[in-house]
């Protein structure tokens, strides 16, 4: 009887260890309330690039993580990474998500554009599109997933990156 016991509390365990959810910490400036000073498209003043993140507990056969970034408040480029989609490698449980620049595909470290904003005109952009609603508090969030070699998407999360 003692055996099953110590087989049950071993199963609880394992159980609520595979449950843990990814958490995404943003970096310095970024505090998920405001886009910080700087950081807007270039229309509006700005040199922006992607917040640097760090993602903690990974699921288990991460290799890539895809960060979709929307403005919430814009229809168009609400969704499904309307400001540019950016794929990052990763091993391990935490991954830190180095700082990308705005609207270029040149990127270092293996960092690539999986899919260019959908913008187009004077806000056409060859990857990421930094936040460009002039200031009108537009919401922008990003959505982060985790992918096996397969391709297979294991986790996502989404967060608040600012409002501009």
């Amino acid at each position: 009887m003692m055996k099953t016991m110590i087989f049950s509390a071993t199963l609880l365990l394992t159980a609520s260890a595979a449950m843990a959810e990814m958490t995404v910490t943003l970096g310095s400036p970024w505090d998920g309330e405001d886009v910080p000073d700087g950081q807007q498209c270039a229309l509006f003043g700005g040199n922006g690039s992607t917040p640097p993140m760090e993602i903690s507990d990974l699921p288990v056969g991460s290799v890539q993580i895809n960060v979709e970034y929307n403005d919430k408040s814009y229809a168009p480029l609400a969704r499904n990474g309307g400001h540019g989609i950016i794929g990052f490698p990763v091993s391990g449980e935490t991954a830190i998500l180095p700082s990308v620049p705005g609207l270029s595909s040149d990127l270092a470290d293996g960092i690539f554009v999986v899919k260019a904003a959908r913008s187009s005109g004077d806000y056409a952009s060859d990857g990421y599109l930094p936040p460009c609603s002039g200031g009108r508090g537009n919401r922008y969030s990003a959505t982060i997933k985790a992918l096996s070699e397969a391709g297979e998407e294991l986790e996502q999360v989404v967060i608040a990156i600012g409002r501009y």
